[in-house]
């Protein structure tokens, strides 16, 4: 079980905006103290800025590529000088598939990156952080993607990474087991377009195809996906849960759409 007598800490790679920031915010106001790791330096300013005083003593930002050993290695451990502990690890961070149409046209080095970023990525954190969360009885949420299971075109890259994410989240939950719990959560459509930094911050606005296409009658929001993360790096709550992947789609990927 978790140790519920000091304040928990997670560290949340792509932290800083977007989906990772409302996850980050959300385990904020749950109790929990937070190291935000994410490459957009802009974005990580204004995020902690934006947060309360008492808020900002309780999080760290790092400024670093999940894809590199070394960057996620420092912030590992500078999570441990400042916090002294982690127990809980979101591997968030990803980019998307690169727009160069077919795969049969796909340069090495983009499809490379992909991979590195959104498969490699949660590979290199769950290694520096578990010998962590092993002391603190932790555990790990990884974000793949409804993608894992259903495709548009031209998505090969993106899908083979979040498909991976879910065999590796099973695979680790295994190695690790009796000592962390590893569970993955596969988004559908969530609107990121305001969480995003001020430069690159839209409005949304959802027409109601948009909305009724999902059986919840509405698209997601980073809330919808951060809730499920508190709860599943909560082992009073969730620990008898592990390997699993959590589908969170307003039941989007449940309804046949016939064309005429």
């Amino acid at each position: 079980m978790t140790d519920t007598h000091h304040p928990r800490v997670a560290f949340v790679t792509g932290g800083a905006q977007g989906l990772g920031l409302g996850i980050s915010r959300n385990l904020l106001d749950a109790g929990w103290k937070v190291m935000m790791f994410d490459l957009d330096e802009e974005a990580g300013r204004e995020a902690m800025d934006a947060l309360d005083e008492d808020l900002r003593e309780k999080c760290l930002f790092f400024a670093g590529d999940v894809a590199s050993e070394k960057d996620i290695a420092i912030a590992v451990q500078r999570t441990i000088d400042r916090f002294g502990r982690i127990d809980g690890l979101v591997n968030n961070a990803g980019i998307a598939n690169p727009h160069n149409g077919s795969f049969e046209h796909l340069d090495w080095d983009d499809w490379q990156r992909v991979i590195n970023v959104n498969l490699g990525g949660v590979f290199l954190a769950a290694k520096h952080a578990t010998q962590h969360l092993r002391k603190s009885r932790g555990a790990i949420v990884n974000i793949s993607s409804t993608r894992a299971f259903q495709s548009e075109a031209d998505s090969e890259a993106y899908a083979a990474t979040k498909g991976g994410i879910v065999a590796l989240t099973h695979a680790m939950a295994v190695s690790l087991a009796g000592a962390v719990r590893v569970n993955a959560i596969a988004p559908g459509w969530i609107e990121v377009g305001d969480w995003k930094k001020s430069s690159q911050r839209t409005t949304p606005a959802h027409s109601e195809q948009d909305k009724n296409q999902h059986p919840a009658g509405r698209v997601g929001i980073p809330a919808d996906i951060a809730n499920a993360v508190v709860f599943l790096l909560d082992g009073e709550k969730s620990g008898f849960i592990t390997g699993e992947t959590l589908r969170i789609d307003g039941g989007m990927t449940h309804k046949m759409i016939y064309q005429d």
